[in-house]
């Protein structure tokens, strides 16, 4: 499949007509679907197949809306991704909603990743020690990874603080290398 170009028109565009207010609903609900579409290539197939006439696709997407409860925003929106043959980057634009949405709030999603569960005190500490170094409230997900053996990765935005055994075992690896 070609690489659809545009993605951050396409994310501004939904961010324009939807209330903000009603994002995060539609960030979730397009995530779900966008998931689905990731993981189900039968399901992915069906969204993007050119089998279906324009009508016929308006009419699944619609039915789909129907049966999962989505708003009708969401539902038009995904409709004009089918019309606009967006629909197989949806993925990518959904991400670049949440990013956009997220540098609307003054907000900074962070992607942590350690070997063991993080307790709420350090989770605390995290937030506030993130919100200095970048002035934005943070969102953090957590992600456990045993192959780190220690320490922490910390991914905000296109930004990556690795404080991680591996990633220092690769830095000297890297300096041993280079003599």
């Amino acid at each position: 499949m070609k690489k659809v170009k545009g993605v951050k028109r396409y994310a501004k565009q939904f961010l324009s007509t939807a209330d903000l207010t009603e994002v995060p609903q539609a960030i979730e609900q397009l995530s779900a679907i966008s998931s689905l579409m990731e993981k189900d290539k039968t399901f992915k197939n069906l969204m993007v197949s050119p089998i279906f006439s324009e009508t016929e696709s308006q009419q699944i997407i619609s039915y789909m809306g129907q049966k999962l409860k989505m708003s009708e925003k969401t539902v038009k929106y995904i409709q004009y991704l089918s019309t606009s043959k967006a629909i197989g980057a949806m993925p990518e634009i959904v991400s670049a909603i949440v990013a956009a949405y997220l540098d609307m709030k003054k907000k900074a999603k962070a992607v942590v990743t350690s070997p063991v569960q993080i307790t709420k005190d350090y989770e605390d500490k995290l937030k506030t020690s993130l919100k200095e170094i970048t002035g934005r409230d943070i969102d953090i997900e957590f992600v456990i990874d045993p192959a780190l053996l220690g320490g922490v990765r910390i991914k905000v935005g296109s930004t990556m603080y690795d404080s991680s055994i591996k990633g220092q075992l690769g830095l000297l690896r890297d300096k041993l290398i280079k003599g």
